[in-house]
């Protein structure tokens, strides 16, 4: 074998080792899959006891009849012989709990209650079957149907804190617990072993007037036996159908979560989606459209096993499937002393920030990047004070359109002076076009560019302004649908601001329009294309553009479909935004526009020579660069 040969193996074999070092599992992966063998190898040995005893419950007719030949045929049916030992029904119960449940046998069977804790904003009653939350009602919210506002429903999910004592899987949710009132907003749940001094205990207290709910898990006397970085807690829950439209509820519901080293992320919003946890998680959330179910642990959700998913469901009464699988940061042999917190509230923008968890008001879609900006920073400052004022939403909205569009206005009468400008030049332009109209394009470009250079406008000064507003304009499109604020707030013929506003049902659903007739969508549709009809007389006329007319009629057609399912809210601003676009353009042109005046003074700046710009000399150079190589 030759050296290359020798040197090629050692590669291979140090690649194969190399990946092997690299793939093998932690110690904690190591030590958490062996201690989940030891749990199935125990759940087996548990189902042949049960089994071996179920076999001799039902032989042991005949054996307790030769026991008790002349018993009560009651007390010989329930009457057996086990390893040569007489036990009754009970008994035979009692052993299989033994085996099942070790020292928590005790807590293994019991009579459920519920027990309601409450402030002024929540009511929570908590079952000492498993302890876990039955029922979680918002006092301060109702549904659509006028009915309590819960924010699971009651009949599903799982709700459990699970933990290996030695061999045994123990779920708190079989267990039965004792409970004791802390006052009217906590509650103190214990589950008994064997041993007094061994005991479970969760403890959840509801915070005096906010929506978190407080919950802490103890494993009493247990330090020894339980390792606190294999206690898991699984929660699932399905959310219930809330609102009006529940297409559009569907749309805005996700499990969001964040990292410590990171920002928040979330799953698919519009399919079934599920994520194993890479690092060291500060809160998960469970979000409806307006509502949230959020899970907050201080010292962090560990990456090491866990895991979220969400599924959409087909039915009318629900919306999706949430879960969590959430395992916890801690020390090797440290005690099972679990914090938690649960955020159990509306996704109010202003709540949700002053909880002061990194990210969390970041659960409200407000938009990424400038657009994010310009609600928290604009938009939402202005309604949060109009709000102050106690008026009635419809009133709010137009005082806000009002205030944005008096703070856009430099801005929009900058744009209608730039296009004034080049309207005004439709003669020499007209003329550019007619000498080149059969010649090089490039030498129509360079023509038009000197003119503009010599009357001293700037074609692209009316874009800027533009560029400016765009932001302002697509980020209403984020702040109307997640305002809780306008949630079944009525103004004029909407009953519900936050979602679309009715006049007709139709007996027929039409694609991409709905079953309905959105009136705010109509008249926000008329008003744009008025618009429309208006700026473009304002605009100078674009060569080479046939089409851009027809375009810009079809824009406000389109948009009669898009929004039909959309907030009245939105379409009711964008119909204010209209209007008062129509009256500040119709303003400048009578009051503050003279065209007359700015053509007098173009003609005179074409008069006075003028030093070309940066940018005006780059361009021509560039253009002179392409002649040149097409001259090639």
């Amino acid at each position: 074998m030759d050296r290359n040969s020798i040197i090629g193996f050692l590669l291979i074999a140090a690649i194969l080792g190399g990946y092997t070092w690299y793939s093998m599992p932690s110690a904690e992966e190591q030590a958490r899959m062996i201690q989940v063998q030891d749990s199935l190898a125990n759940a087996e040995i548990v189902k042949a006891h049960e089994a071996d005893l179920a076999l001799k419950a039902k032989t042991a007719d005949s054996s307790a009849a030769a026991v008790s030949p002349a018993g009560d045929q009651a007390t010989i049916a329930q009457t057996y012989i086990v390893d040569g030992d007489t036990l009754n029904a009970d008994s035979v119960r009692q052993v299989a709990q033994r085996i099942r449940y070790g020292i928590f046998a005790p807590a293994s069977t019991g009579t459920p209650e519920e027990v309601v804790i409450e402030n002024e904003r929540l009511q929570i009653a908590i079952s000492t079957h498993g302890a876990a939350p039955s029922v979680i009602r918002l006092k301060e919210y109702q549904t659509h149907n006028k009915t309590p506002l819960l924010l699971a429903d009651p009949d599903s999910g799982n709700y459990e804190f699970r933990f290996f004592l030695g061999n045994l899987d123990i779920s708190t949710k079989v267990l039965f617990f004792s409970a004791e009132k802390l006052g009217a907003d906590g509650v103190r749940l214990k589950a008994p072993t064997t041993d007094p001094a061994k005991y479970v205990q969760i403890t959840y207290q509801l915070d005096t007037t906010s929506y978190f709910l407080n919950t802490r898990v103890e494993l009493i006397g247990l330090e020894t036996e339980v390792d606190a970085r294999n206690t898991v807690f699984n929660w699932e829950l399905t959310g219930l159908a809330n609102e009006k439209y529940r297409t559009g509820e569907m749309q805005k519901c996700g499990v969001y979560y964040k990292y410590f080293s990171d920002s928040r992320q979330y799953l698919s919003e519009s399919s079934e989606d599920d994520k194993k946890l890479e690092g060291r998680t500060n809160w998960v959330a469970f979000k409806q459209d307006f509502f949230t179910v959020g899970l907050i642990s201080d010292a962090g959700f560990a990456g090491n096993g866990s895991e979220i998913a969400i599924t959409p469901l087909e039915d009318e009464t629900h919306t999706k499937r949430y879960s969590a699988k959430l395992f916890f940061e801690s020390e090797r042999g440290a005690k099972v002393d679990i914090p938690l917190r649960m955020y159990l509230g509306p996704n109010h923008y202003g709540t949700l920030r002053r909880t002061e968890i990194p990210e969390f008001d970041n659960i409200i879609d407000l938009g990424p990047y400038i657009f994010g900006w310009m609600n928290r920073w604009l938009v939402i400052p202005i309604f949060n004070f109009l709000d102050g004022w106690n008026w009635n939403y419809g009133i709010i909205i137009l005082v806000l359109t009002l205030v944005i569009k008096l703070l856009l206005m430099p801005l929009t009468y900058k744009n209608f002076v730039s296009s004034a400008k080049m309207r005004v030049l439709k003669p020499e332009i007209d003329a550019i076009n007619e000498k080149h109209k059969d010649g090089d394009m490039l030498k129509k470009q360079q023509a038009t560019m000197d003119l503009y250079r010599k009357a001293g406008v700037n074609p692209a000064s009316g874009c800027l302004p533009m560029v400016v507003q765009m932001p302002v304009l697509f980020a209403m499109f984020r702040f109307f649908p997640s305002s809780i604020e306008l949630r079944q707030q009525s103004f004029l013929w909407a009953d519900d601001l936050s979602t679309y506003d009715s006049v007709l049902a139709l007996p027929f659903n039409i694609p991409a329009y709905g079953a309905h007739v959105s009136l705010f969508t109509i008249l926000m549709a008329a008003s744009t294309m008025i618009y429309t009809a208006i700026n473009s007389k304002q605009m100078p006329q674009q060569q080479g553009m046939p089409n851009m007319k027809v375009m810009m009629y079809m824009f406000p057609v389109m948009m009669l479909f898009f929004m039909n399912s959309l907030p009245a809210g939105l379409s009711y601003y964008y119909l204010l935004a209209n209007v008062i676009s129509i009256l500040q353009m119709t303003a400048f042109k009578s009051l503050f526009v003279n065209e007359d005046k700015i053509r007098a003074q173009l003609l005179t700046n074409m008069k006075t020579p003028k030093k070309k710009s940066k940018w005006q000399q780059r361009l021509e150079d560039m253009q002179k660069q392409q002649q040149a190589a097409r001259k090639r």
